[in-house]
């Protein structure tokens, strides 16, 4: 479908929003290797079938290397990503984007001359920050020699790397198509290719033991990483791990793993500003930080999602997810699945949802600037936070207090509509 007539997003409606947040850009290439079994996101295997291999994955080899296959229809892809941002312009005309970020499925699939290509066309076509972040995430199953060098020198500025483990038996548990020897080499070439990277690190993996994440924590933190992003492994719906559930660790063995990172982070200089996102001084992920800040994002590529503010409405748009299916529709120009103004009953909840991940959590005038409504719509929220110990404020700000951040669902959930 296409896109509303910019006139429907602009006709009077119940909100009075006054500024527009800032913008940033995500673009989604959807294709990985193969599909990991715990993954929800929009991602689809190159090699088709071999998205659903047997994922006990112990008797199955990690590949020494990792080449993008030739049927990855890289220019095609490209074309229909410009093609989607040329349609969506007229929704943030005349706007600043602030930061870009490249995910996926394993955009490192990409050779650095599509995205060379893909920014390129952006910055023709948008106006872009002096200097703005722009992350591309990595896979080290994807890595070559000089190649990071390469996205450098296309623009990124800053890599991504999606490590999980660096203990071979757990990357196989989970389906990763990288070794720890791979995983290293990758880091070592992102240290020297950017200023400023991150790694994924994931814990409460299958069969993983404390003793098992401490030597992870080890190996992670010893090289040196700006920022680091921590994840407990959930078992999401209509995914592998959803129908052929694995046996994880205890919750209160999960709960002790994540007191040991946040100790082991903290004596290594890292600051955990966001609930799974520890950095070092001056190296916070912008983009990231615009998301939970509520701020707008324009979302192109295949199942990509956007958040748009215009005068008196907040929008909500999703792409078509079926890759073959969005190039088709985005090149014609209607690669809309879903394009919805957020209901106003639900917007404290999507503004909390977000902001409460935040250590420093959020002004209170972001509240009333970006969702059009007054701090009453979220005053009985906020004072239960308070009564049961989750959440501390002052005159200008609100945040969630230590137990606040260990029991955030139980916060988050006082500010859903009724």
């Amino acid at each position: 479908m296409q896109a509303r007539d910019l006139t429907a997003y602009m006709r009077p409606g119940l909100l009075q929003l006054q500024a527009l947040p800032p913008l940033a850009l995500y673009l989604h290439l959807p294709w990985c290797i193969r599909k990991c079994p715990y993954c929800d996101f929009n991602s689809h295997a190159v090699r088709g079938d071999e998205a659903v291999v047997r994922w006990a994955g112990a008797n199955e080899p990690i590949p020494a290397a990792v080449q993008a296959p030739a049927e990855l229809p890289e220019q095609r892809y490209i074309d229909a990503l410009i093609a989607d941002l040329e349609a969506a312009l007229p929704l943030v005309w005349g706007r600043t984007v602030h930061t870009i970020f490249i995910g996926g499925g394993t955009p490192s699939l990409f050779s650095p001359q599509a995205i060379d290509r893909l920014l390129g066309a952006v910055r023709a076509r948008v106006r872009l920050e002096a200097d703005a972040e722009i992350t591309l995430e990595a896979n080290p199953g994807t890595f070559e020699t000089n190649r990071f060098r390469a996205y450098r020198a296309a623009g990124v500025t800053r890599l991504s790397v999606g490590v999980q483990s660096f203990d071979d038996e757990l990357l196989r548990a989970v389906g990763r198509v990288h070794d720890r020897a791979q995983a290293i080499a990758a880091l070592d070439e992102a240290a020297q290719a950017f200023d400023t990277f991150n790694l994924d690190l994931m814990y409460a993996l299958p069969g993983q033991t404390p003793a098992m994440l401490e030597a992870d924590l080890a190996t992670a933190l010893s090289l040196a990483p700006p920022h680091l992003s921590v994840y407990h492994l959930t078992i999401e719906p209509n995914t592998f791990f959803a129908k052929y559930p694995p046996a994880l660790p205890e919750d209160d063995i999960a709960y002790a793993m994540l007191d040991r990172i946040t100790e082991a982070t903290a004596a290594a200089g890292m600051q955990r500003y966001e609930v799974s996102a520890y950095a070092k001084p001056g190296h916070r992920c912008a983009h990231n930080l615009n998301y939970w800040a509520f701020g707008d994002y324009l979302g192109i590529g295949a199942g990509a999602h956007s958040k748009l503010t215009f005068a008196h409405r907040v929008v909500r748009q999703v792409r078509l997810r079926e890759p073959g299916l969005y190039m088709e529709q985005a090149l014609a120009g209607a690669a809309l699945a879903q394009d919805d103004d957020v209901r106003r009953a639900d917007l404290p909840f999507e503004f909390m949802l977000n902001a409460l991940r935040l250590r420093d959590g959020f002004a209170l005038q972001d509240f009333t600037e970006r969702t059009g409504l007054p701090l009453t719509a979220i005053a009985a929220g906020l004072a239960e936070g308070e009564r049961r110990g989750l959440l501390a404020r002052d005159a200008a700000r609100a945040w969630p207090t230590e137990r606040g951040f260990d029991f955030l669902s139980d916060l988050q959930e006082l500010f859903l509509a009724p």
